[in-house]
């Protein structure tokens, strides 16, 4: 990812310097105990944090990864003039210097998780691919299916900027892209909206089952957001991950489930492509949506009230994670804005899926940044859990 490497400048010229030319820099955070700083960018309509880590001898500016714009060029050109603002000495550089008109990006098309919030889909269906990966299915889908919305659920940024550019040059009008977890997307959508739901060839994960996508939780998402007669399905080279599906769908108390092995399809990725060669297996597991799901109602509130700053914020923080019933919170490190304004690094939710936000405190206003966490049920109670840590009202977790 790109980033640049500088001679090190003190914390006092490098905030004289930002105040000197505030734009695009909004804000200078430091880390209290840590060699580094955030910078709070406002650039092209996106705001986001990059991260500049320092020592004696050699300082980084590089991207911050809970809040990384999607465009790869906009995060250079950012880059690039913060280092010009700031007077960097540059050593090195994986970005180039002089500035190059962006790549074209289908931005309508490329939607943010807040864009899901009371959602209404003007299509006559709606589909999700998870993990598109160089995007040959979807596009086939999408081509096939004019009238039907295929959203694309990718966490792997470049594949997500790959498929912009495709549905661009296809001139297509049926693709949504998300840069997100398709674990937590989920439960942003209503009930009984999507008719199919894909999963080629997941990472197995073997030596790590939690972080598998498919899971109790995201099967019973899927199951509350697929129509009825709506589909959940896997395809897999991985016998465990087959076997593994197989148990998952089985725990639902009602569950309808077709299996396919080595059963043709009419696209077909690299990756798959590849196992053929081999003859290697391939499974479908298919499991069925057959009965209509309550509407979910998400009156949540993610408002820090009247909460502010104060100055027992930094003793009053648990230094342990907060482990509760189906949750949990994580404060990881503080860094001062000034006297009466701190960001908090933390995590939050569920742990199977959890959520990384930054916390901004001041004496006027406190909120997440750079948004609010899913309406999650997880979400919001972990949200409350933090709002009684800040008010010095906590009830102990285990």
């Amino acid at each position: 990812m790109p980033h640049i490497k500088v001679t090190p400048i003190s914390k006092e010229t490098l905030e004289a310097r930002a105040k000197k030319e505030p734009v695009p820099i909004e804000f200078v955070a430091h880390a209290i105990n840590y060699d580094e700083i955030l910078l709070g960018i406002n650039y092209q309509d996106e705001r986001f944090l990059l991260l500049y880590r320092y020592s004696q001898t050699e300082a980084m500016l590089k991207f911050e990864k809970i809040t990384r714009p999607l465009k790869l060029s906009l995060l250079k050109e950012a880059i690039d003039l913060v280092a010009k603002v700031l007077e960097f000495e540059i050593l090195s550089s994986n970005i180039l210097s002089t500035r190059r008109k962006p790549p074209l990006f289908a931005s309508e098309y490329y939607k943010k998780i807040e864009d899901f919030i009371d959602v209404e889909f003007d299509f006559d269906s709606v589909a999700i691919e998870v993990g598109f990966g160089s995007g040959r299915h979807i596009l086939y889908q999408a081509n096939a299916n004019p009238k039907t919305l295929y959203i694309g659920i990718e966490i792997h940024t470049p594949s997500a900027g790959q498929l912009l550019k495709q549905i661009e040059i296809q001139n297509l009008k049926n693709i949504w892209v998300v840069n997100y977890d398709a674990r937590l997307f989920l439960e942003m959508l209503p009930s009984n909206t999507v008719k199919q739901i894909f999963v080629h060839f997941p990472v197995p994960w073997d030596k790590k089952p939690s972080r598998r996508v498919i899971g109790v939780d995201f099967v019973n998402e899927a199951m509350r957001v697929l129509k009825v007669g709506g589909t959940l399905e896997l395809r897999t080279d991985s016998d465990k991950y087959y076997m593994y599906a197989l148990e998952v769908f089985s725990s639902l108390k009602k569950a309808k489930i077709g299996i396919q092995k080595n059963h043709a399809l009419p696209i077909i990725s690299k990756y798959e492509a590849r196992w053929q060669r081999q003859s290697k297996d391939i499974y479908d597991v298919t499991l069925v949506c057959d009965e209509l799901s309550p509407v979910d109602e998400k009156n949540y509130n993610f408002s820090f009230g009247k909460i502010r700053y104060n100055d027992d914020i930094e003793k009053i923080l648990p230094k342990e994670t907060k482990v509760c019933d189906g949750y949990f919170v994580h404060f990881e490190r503080i860094y001062r804005i000034s006297q009466s304004e701190i960001f908090i690094k933390c995590s939050l939710g569920n742990f199977s899926r959890p959520e990384h936000k930054y916390l901004f405190l001041g004496d006027e206003e406190s909120f997440y940044y750079p948004s609010n966490p899913i309406a999650s049920r997880a979400n919001y109670q972990a949200h409350q859990q933090i709002k009684e840590i800040l008010d010095g009202k906590c009830h102990s977790c285990r």
